[in-house]
């Protein structure tokens, strides 16, 4: 019985002391093994975080117009349960429909899903937001969401408050901008580039809660402030983009191409003035161009292409640089052997005879350029030049996605070739930058589009962008000649290729270029690449600006390229030289034939589309200048009825918002600007009197306010009077197939 009792305990006395040994191993693991993760759960039960999202910086112009911006946008969601309970699914369904662009079909059906939706386990959910049409939509559609649940009593439908990138000139500069999506995910140009310093910190708010999920009264909290990002303030100045996009629309409409760039910039700084590309986008609305891979692509510094004849500018400065430029000497021109291979001139190598290397240039002589890059240079040096101006490597500029071109030349045929723009590739950027090389005296810039960074809550500056030289490529003696030479092919009104472009009043260098298209390696038929580059005024460059436009209708006949870009490169140019109040000298070159005045009775344009606007005051041969980027014309001035002389100009206004931009009023009488500050809602001051002479926008006020100077003595030419010149001007083409 006693040996029974001693086993019984032992037993006993084993099973207690294995079962602390266990407990003592147990809690050896819970607290010190994983203690701090069970530390944690527990927390999460009895805590609640709460993540505080910042403002994402704003994007303003040169002189602080803003370009992007964060503002208020709101998400749609319905309570199925509920809706259920007041069997209100239709009524739902056949509200929302019309007015979140549902009312399909299809449309409806996605909707009525979102209403009925329920749970794995077949209940209906409590809350379900309508994606993508109801995510993220503006104040104006909310509030008519909220109108009609009010007026409907509409049981289960919410608007959740959010934020949302707004870009309030809409297709204005979208591919240098980039976009934002709606999951706040930067997706290309400066938002992306920038993605870092624009999109902030996020903070946050840390409490103790209850079971139900309310702050505890004693609880700890803690706060983290979010930091906003900052604000940037670009080298774009949004006239001038203005200019350049409206100049491409016109264009595009009358031929169509496949795609087209410009880039206009200070050549002193390479500070990017403004830069656009056909197709556009609109960034509000991103989703509707998603069907395109390439819609948000910046052209000007993703696409290379072959540049023609406008790359004879590097052959030109190089030959000057070394000495074997000699204008006066005279050559054969039509045609040469390069090894065994016959090259010529882009007039089925015709040539003009024996003329001189000056006239060869004016008239875009490949031959002339052949001597002097292949015989002249020879391959390492004009090689040397070509990498000297940038070419082969990217500018640096601050936008994702820049390729660097190729322009490697080996064989003697691709030598002589590259010295007229063939058989190279580069990008509008690359050429811009190595024209305003020569334009601003010798010094290759780096170009880039942000000017400075601001504090967005102080609004004070925290870094501005200086201009940086890259390398001197031409002594500034010989870049002035250069210069000067470039201007005969615009100044000379009988044979020069670029004559088109001439603005009387303005000294214009430049060069012409028209390019046979690449496809898979070989030269298509018919298909073009036509530009125009150059700088002005000579004497004091204040705009180098490049126009690309990728296969446009020619009807077949390549010389007809500076038809489809001398336009578009003299109406920006111009516009953009008297928005910088640039004076124009007292000098006229070529022939200037003055219209006959008469007398005619305004229309009445008011409705009318505006392209049908265009067309008729053009039947009159009335200039006239469109106020706005919408598509109906909404005032008008002079008034119907009124009796005006055809060189009168006309304005006409196509929407009623703030982003009319303030036409350029230099020598318009004060009757004129009177009208014109009445027709777009304008404060306007004025100091004296007769015709403007001097015009200057506070971008600052909310309130659109413009300065106006005025002097009882007319100028001479008044802003749109040029475009008389272009009567005097020769018709022919002597772009070539290279040029």
């Amino acid at each position: 019985m006693g040996k029974q009792v001693r086993i019984r305990s032992f037993v006993i006395g084993g099973f207690f002391t294995l079962f602390f040994i266990a407990i003592t191993c147990r809690l050896y693991w819970v607290q010190v093994v994983e203690g701090k993760a069970l530390f944690m759960k527990a927390e999460n039960a009895w805590s609640r975080e709460v993540v505080l999202q910042p403002k994402r910086g704003t994007i303003m112009d040169r002189n602080g117009q803003v370009l992007a911006q964060d503002g208020v946008a709101f998400t749609v969601a319905v309570n199925p349960r509920l809706i259920h309970s007041y069997k209100q699914e239709e009524l739902v369904v056949h509200t929302l429909a019309p007015l979140l662009g549902m009312d399909t079909p299809e449309g409806k059906r996605k909707l009525r899903d979102r209403v009925t939706a329920v749970n794995k386990d077949g209940n209906l959910l409590a809350q379900v937001e309508i994606r993508n049409e109801g995510w993220k939509i503006d104040k104006a559609t909310a509030d008519q969401i909220k109108e009609q649940r009010d007026a409907l009593n509409l049981q289960g439908v919410y608007l959740i408050e959010q934020s949302k990138r707004y870009y309030p000139a809409e297709e204005l500069a979208s591919q240098v901008l980039g976009y934002v999506d709606k999951e706040n995910t930067a997706r290309s140009g400066l938002e992306l580039f920038y993605d870092e310093m624009l999109k902030g910190k996020p903070g946050k708010i840390a409490y103790e809660k209850d079971a139900l999920g309310y702050e505890l009264p004693d609880g700890k909290a803690s706060i983290i402030k979010p930091v906003d990002g900052k604000d940037l303030k670009l080298t774009i100045d949004r006239n001038i983009q203005h200019y350049i996009e409206e100049a491409l629309v016109k264009m595009n409409e009358e031929f169509k191409p496949k795609a087209a760039m410009v880039i206009a910039a200070d050549p002193n700084t390479m500070e990017i003035l403004g830069m656009s590309s056909l197709p556009t986008y609109n960034p509000n609305h991103y989703w509707d161009f998603a069907e395109k891979a390439d819609f948000a692509v910046n052209r000007n510094i993703s696409s290379q292409y072959e540049p023609g004849s406008t790359f004879k500018i590097v052959t030109l400065a190089a030959a000057v640089d070394q000495g074997i430029f000699h204008p006066d000497d005279p050559y054969k021109s039509g045609s040469i052997m390069v090894g065994s291979t016959k090259m010529g001139d882009h007039n089925n190598r015709q040539g003009w005879g024996e003329i001189s290397y000056l006239e060869g240039l004016k008239r875009s002589s490949n031959v002339a350029f052949i001597k002097l890059g292949y015989e002249g240079l020879g391959r390492e040096k004009l090689s040397e030049y070509i990498r000297n101006f940038g070419f082969g490597e990217k500018t640096g500029i601050d936008l994702p996605g820049e390729i660097g071109g190729n322009t490697r030349i080996e064989y003697a045929t691709e030598v002589a070739a590259a010295t007229f723009g063939q058989g190279v590739t580069v990008t509008a950027l690359q050429q811009v930058a190595a024209v305003s090389a020569i334009a601003n005296g010798g010094n290759l810039m780096k170009p880039y589009l942000v000017k400075e960074i601001v504090d967005s809550e102080t609004g004070r500056s925290i870094k501005k962008i200086a201009p940086e030289t890259v390398r001197r490529v031409l002594s500034e003696e010989k870049a002035r000649l250069v210069a000067d030479y470039l201007e005969q092919v615009v100044s000379d009104q009988k044979i020069g290729s670029g004559r088109r472009v001439y603005t009387d009043g303005y000294r214009i260098a430049g060069k012409t270029g028209t390019a046979q298209t690449v496809i898979d390696g070989k030269y298509a038929d018919g298909k073009w690449v036509v530009s125009f580059t150059g700088f002005a005024p000579v004497n004091d460059p204040k705009i180098v600006l490049i126009v690309i436009v990728d296969e446009p209708d020619l009807g077949g006949d390549y010389r007809r390229g500076s038809e489809v870009t001398a336009p578009v490169f003299k109406e920006i140019m111009s516009k953009s030289l008297r928005y910088l109040g640039v004076p124009k000298a007292n000098t006229t070159i070529g022939v200037t034939q003055m219209k006959e005045v008469n007398a005619v009775t305004m229309p009445d344009l008011v409705g009318k589309d505006w392209k049908e606007a265009g067309s008729l005051l053009s039947r009159y041969g009335m200039s006239y200048e469109k106020l706005g980027i919408g598509d109906k014309v909404m005032k008008q001035y002079p008034r119907a009825g009124d009796q005006i002389t055809i060189e009168q100009q006309v304005y006409l206004v196509s929407e009623s918002s703030d982003l009319v931009n303030v036409p350029d009023m230099m020598g318009r009488p004060m009757r004129d600007v009177l009208e014109v500050c009445s027709l777009i809602g304008a404060d306007c001051s004025y100091a004296g009197e007769g015709y403007v002479t001097s015009q200057s926008v506070n971008p600052v006020s909310d309130t659109l306010m413009v300065s106006f100077s005025f002097d009882p003595y007319r100028p001479d030419t008044l802003p749109n009077e040029e475009q008389a010149n272009e009567d005097a001007m020769a018709a022919d083409q002597t772009d070539s197939k290279s040029d």
